[in-house]
Formats: C-alpha cells, sequence, structure tokens
C-alpha cells in the first residue's frame, strides 16, 4: 500500500490526494468533498506515509496501525470516532496495546480513526500488495541463503 501521495493538510480537516506540484506549492483534493485547492510553499502538509504513532519503545508507522485496524475489521470501518473516550481508548489498545497513553490524545485517536474509516470508504485501503512485497522480500532471503 503507499500512502506517499495522501496528505494531512495543517488548518484544514480530513485528508488530501496530491494533483500535482508547481514552483509555488501544490494542488491537492479532499477526499471527503473532492474539491481541488491550492496549496502553498509556506503551507504545511504532512504525507500520511510519514506520520508516526507515539508508543512505550519505538514509535510506530502510522500505516502499520492502519493495517492492524484493517486487519482487526476485516477491511471495513472501525469504531466511530465520536464514540466515548474510552471506548476510543479501549478500541486504541486492542489495535495498538503498546501506545503511549501520555503522548497519544483522545484528539489523536478521533483523528485516526477519522482518517482510516476516510481510506476505507475511498478505496484507498489495500494491503494485498504488502502481503505480496513480504512474500517476494522471503523469497529473495531464501534464495540468497
Amino acid at each position: 500500500m503507499n500512502l506517499k501521495n495522501i496528505y494531512n493538510a495543517i488548518g484544514k480537516p480530513g485528508l488530501f490526494e496530491l494533483i500535482s506540484t508547481n514552483k509555488s506549492g501544490a494542488i491537492i483534493e479532499s477526499l471527503i468533498d473532492k474539491k481541488r485547492i491550492q496549496m502553498f510553499a509556506s503551507d504545511k502538509l504532512t504525507s500520511v506515509e510519514d506520520i508516526r504513532i507515539f508508543t512505550t519503545g519505538d514509535d510506530v508507522p502510522l500505516k502499520n496501525v492502519l493495517k492492524a485496524i484493517y486487519t482487526k475489521e476485516n477491511g471495513g470501518k472501525c469504531i466511530d470516532p465520536k464514540s466515548d473516550n474510552t471506548a476510543l481508548k479501549n478500541y486504541m489498545k486492542e489495535v495498538l496495546p503498546e501506545y503511549d497513553q501520555d503522548r497519544v490524545y483522545v484528539s489523536d485517536m478521533k483523528k485516526l480513526f477519522s482518517w482510516y474509516n476516510l481510506l476505507i470508504n475511498e478505496n484507498k485501503l489495500d494491503f494485498s500488495d504488502d502481503e505480496n512485497e513480504e512474500t517476494s522480500e522471503e523469497n529473495n532471503a531464501e534464495e540468497s541463503i
């Protein structure tokens, strides 16, 4: 799965897909309403691929957390981000037991779960490529022995 073209734009709700870049910035399209907007070089865009979740050990890439939710839900939607705080925390413990409870806030969980549901709605999450890559990596490792 490649999330490099999916971005979080600071100050704007939801996620965006990169359409094109130019000298002054980028054109992105909202996954929510499909509206395109110009982002300038001074605007803050973060690739979903680069986001990590705090844990008690090494930080975990968001991609891995999305995959854990996808596996738990068998490719379906996850918990409603508007659920009560206790339910969100319990769900997060099921998905990522080692998440840092002091640095991962409920607001972060709400954003994570809403992003996951948005990506599922837009068919942007497909982990079959990851399984094929892992299989080919294992085969290459066996061939090199």
